[in-house]
């Protein structure tokens, strides 16, 4: 039996770090939780201030049922007492009016007065506490007092009303005993010895003994004790206010504010579309997050970033080329596609361009192709030379890969190339985007994928920046030809569904996304999904036709000064090519 060898499962991720991402996370929400802490500092403050002149006066009363023999251990008070109909009872507006007539309040201010009092049942006793509350403390004393009193004296009431009801109930029945007893009586003294007068005597006996049971019930009745119980703890005059006082309440407030801002803001994290984390972007994607560009805080710099006052950014950017570097999928042939979610692709180009400048500083010969041919603009951005026509525009048969304007159906890629001085990384080639009438038949062209098999040649790198995957399919048409896919995205404007699109269209192309390089909008930047940011300039235009370099007979590019764009020479005041500045994610 042959047995497969699994691979071994991923190690679970360590609770503790789970946990404190799971914080940081939260933390995302400053302004839910500040709000939050905010609504519990003012809750506190009310509280505080409410219970400032608020007293609380407490008076106990323990109840007992009506009993001729007190200390009789079968006697169980709670099974002839309903504790919570006795709390209901002193509760009444009878109890109220009662307790009114003692305090000399009249029958307006008899609501206010019940208002004030509550009455509970400490568990597993036969205790009433009144509680009552009172802007003063003796006045708090008082009136608990007055309907402590109040209630015993209806409750005292209602059982002797209940008492003298049985009684005469007893009585009535046994008066007509009692009187037929004292007739018959009356007839056997006046009857002769015999029979007749020895049943009568029998039935005499019979009506002696129901009455005595009359009276033995009416004697038992009137001997009970009818108290209805007694007070253990009389009110007295509180000493302090009631409450926690102002320091404790607004300590209350901040941490139940806290709670809240807390509890809202996992609600906000749950009901998130955008990605909460690196690891979120990465399961999205199926693929590591290869880097994060850090905000440039000096205000802007150039397109380039390498030889900025921040170094960061173009370490960053390095950092990124070396682990593509490594990649397997990669680093045999090195055709890499560069592509934004959707809306504005600005940051992608930084990043292809910053990659293309980093490999060409590890000595490769790189070739940046701007595949977007509906807003070209690396062109009129980077500082660039006509440095004639090396091999990526020539066919394997030496043939121009442009071939004559105006032949085929469409004019892109024409041959024309660019090159761009990296400063201290060097310089790479650029093939500069023009508007094409067909745009997925020139994406598709045979001169197009020329362009991108020049990473078979040695110590080759081609770097293809396209526009958004998610408003153009234009990079879908590139993903076939390409070793593997970038995103470039801002973690706050993507939704993770998108990225699980932006996968699915990927794989279902034939491609493989490699990694992500995520980015942060500035502040004061706004975001969501394809939004630009206030502000911000359009897109410069694609250049015109007649303006581009004159293009020699038979598609070969001329050595003559007519074929090379002018080249903006530092101080001379020309703005024929023009210095991007940009902050990273933005114009």
């Amino acid at each position: 039996m042959i047995e497969t060898n699994r691979p071994a499962a991923p190690p679970a991720e360590d609770e503790p770090d789970l946990l404190r991402d799971q914080f940081r996370q939260l933390l995302r929400y400053r302004r839910l939780i500040g709000a939050g802490i905010g609504i519990g500092l003012l809750g506190g403050v009310y509280l505080g201030v409410s219970t400032a002149d608020t007293y609380v006066s407490v008076a106990d009363v323990v109840l007992r049922a009506p009993t001729d023999d007190p200390f009789n251990p079968s006697l169980a008070p709670d099974k002839a007492i309903n504790i919570g109909s006795e709390r209901q009872v002193a509760l009444s507006s009878s109890i109220a009016g009662e307790a009114a007539k003692k305090l000399g309040i009249p029958a307006a201010g008899l609501a206010a007065l019940r208002g004030g009092l509550q009455v509970t049942n400490p568990p597993q006793t036969m205790v009433l506490r009144f509680t009552y509350t009172a802007s003063s403390p003796k006045e708090a004393a008082r009136r608990a007092n007055a309907m402590t009193e109040a209630y015993l004296l209806k409750r005292q009431e209602a059982l002797d009303v209940t008492r003298d009801k049985m009684v005469k109930g007893y009585q009535d029945q046994r008066d007509p005993v009692a009187k037929q007893l004292d007739d018959l009586a009356k007839d056997i003294a006046k009857m002769p010895a015999g029979a007749t007068r020895d049943a009568a005597t029998s039935s005499k006996t019979d009506l002696q003994s129901e009455v005595g049971r009359y009276n033995n019930s009416i004697t038992k009745l009137e001997a009970l004790d009818m108290t209805p119980g007694r007070v253990t703890s009389p009110a007295a005059a509180p000493t302090a206010p009631d409450g926690p006082g102002l320091p404790m309440s607004l300590a209350l407030g901040a941490a139940v504010g806290l709670a809240l801002g807390l509890l809202a803001a996992w609600v906000r994290l749950v009901f998130d579309p955008a990605p909460r984390s690196e690891g979120d972007v990465a399961r999205a994607l199926r693929a590591p997050v290869l880097g994060s560009l850090p905000r440039n805080k000096t205000g802007g710099g150039p397109l380039l970033a390498a030889g900025e006052e921040d170094p960061r950014l173009a370490e960053e950017f390095r950092s990124v080329a070396f682990r593509l570097a490594y990649d397997a999928r990669f680093a045999d042939r090195r055709r890499l596609l560069v592509v934004a979610p959707r809306g504005s692709s600005e940051t992608a180009a930084a990043v292809a361009v910053n990659l293309a400048a980093s490999f060409a500083e590890t000595g490769k010969d790189v070739l940046l192709i701007e595949a977007d041919l509906r807003t070209p603009v690396l062109a009129s951005q980077l500082p660039t030379d006509a440095g004639g026509r090396p091999r990526w525009s020539r066919t394997p048969g030496g043939a121009p890969a442009g071939g004559h304007p105006g032949h085929g159906d469409h004019d892109w890629p024409d041959g024309r190339q660019l090159v761009v001085d990296a400063g201290e990384s060097g310089a790479f080639d650029l093939i500069p985007g023009e508007r094409a009438r067909n745009v997925a038949r020139a994406l598709t062209s045979p001169r197009a994928t020329r362009l991108i098999s020049e990473a078979d040649s040695p110590n080759s790198t081609v770097v293809v920046l396209a526009p958004p995957v998610l408003s153009y399919a234009d990079a879908l048409a590139l993903v076939d030809r390409v070793d593997g896919v970038l995103v470039v995205c801002d973690p706050r404007a993507v939704h993770r569904s998108d990225l699980v699109r932006i996968r699915e269209l990927i794989s279902g192309a034939g491609g493989t996304v490699l990694g992500a390089v995520l980015h942060a909008p500035l502040p004061g930047e706004k975001r969501g999904r394809g939004k630009k940011s206030a502000g911000a300039p359009e897109a410069p235009a694609a250049r015109p036709a007649a303006e581009a370099p004159a293009r020699a007979a038979g598609g070969e590019g001329g050595d003559g000064d007519e074929d090379r764009p002018e080249r903006q020479v530092p101080g001379d005041g020309s703005d024929t090519v023009a210095l991007r500045t940009v902050r990273t994610g933005r114009r």
